[in-house]
C-alpha cells in the first residue's frame, strides 16, 4: 500500500478510511499499486467510499505510475 488511507480502503475499513480523512489524510496522495486511493476504491468497486472520497475533494482526474485514471 502506498499509505494507511489506501490500506483502509484496500480491506475495505470505510470507517477507518473516514477517520484518516477526518485527521488530515492526504486524499489525493501518490503511491502504492494502485496510485491514489479512489483508484482503490473504484478498482475495488465500493461505491460508497468513492462517494466518500469525491466529498473530500478527491481528484478525479488523477492519473496513477502508469497513466491510468
Amino acid at each position: 500500500y502506498g499509505n494507511a488511507l489506501q490500506a483502509a480502503i484496500n480491506e475495505g475499513q470505510e470507517a477507518v478510511a473516514k477517520l484518516l480523512l477526518d485527521s488530515g489524510a492526504d486524499v489525493n496522495a501518490q503511491g502504492g499499486h494502485y496510485g491514489n486511493v479512489l483508484q482503490v476504491a473504484a478498482w475495488k468497486g465500493s461505491e460508497a467510499v468513492v462517494k466518500v472520497l469525491l466529498d473530500s475533494e478527491a481528484d478525479v482526474n488523477a492519473q496513477s505510475k502508469f497513466n491510468l485514471t
